[in-house]
């Protein structure tokens, strides 16, 4: 990698979005590469929407601009969808290909989408769809899910 790389990691509220960008950035850090991030997580506690922004050797601020992420790494196929709109073209997709629930963010959809529905919505980035929960589960614990969705990115 010889430019700027933006990354958005998108997730549910204990779904460790936060600590997968952290992870990232070490790993910048131990690399020597110059490392930006940003999150907003205000809803987190109660199911709701969390985003961090990670930009890798950018010039500018922390926040990735709409339409300019370079990879969507998400923890939940319904946030994937609801944060497409930061993928560039020709950027790349990671997402588990389950939805948590209930949430807040799905409570508000009207109507309700299914698994299947989210993922032909999501056919046209052609994501890269892990199955996280039952990898997670055959290396020990579910509580790896993000672990396995970071790795496979």
């Amino acid at each position: 990698m010889t430019k700027s790389f933006d990354i958005l990691i998108v997730g549910i509220g204990g779904q460790g979005t936060i600590l997968a960008s952290n992870v990232l950035g070490e790993a910048c850090l131990s690399e020597g590469r110059h490392v930006k991030g940003a999150e907003t997580h205000g809803m987190a506690q109660r199911g709701g929407s969390v985003e961090t922004h990670i930009r890798i050797d950018g010039l500018y601020g922390p926040l990735i601009v709409p339409g300019t992420a370079d990879l969507l790494i998400s923890f939940d196929l319904l946030e994937a969808l609801r944060y497409s709109h930061y993928l560039k073209t020709g950027g790349k997709m990671v997402v588990n290909r389950h939805m948590v629930l209930p949430t807040s963010v799905f409570t508000q959809k009207s109507p309700v989408l299914t698994e299947d529905e989210v993922i032909a919505q999501l056919a046209r980035f052609d994501p890269c769809l892990i199955d996280a929960d039952r990898i997670a589960l055959e290396a020990g614990s579910s509580l790896a899910q993000n672990v396995v969705i970071l790795g496979a990115a």
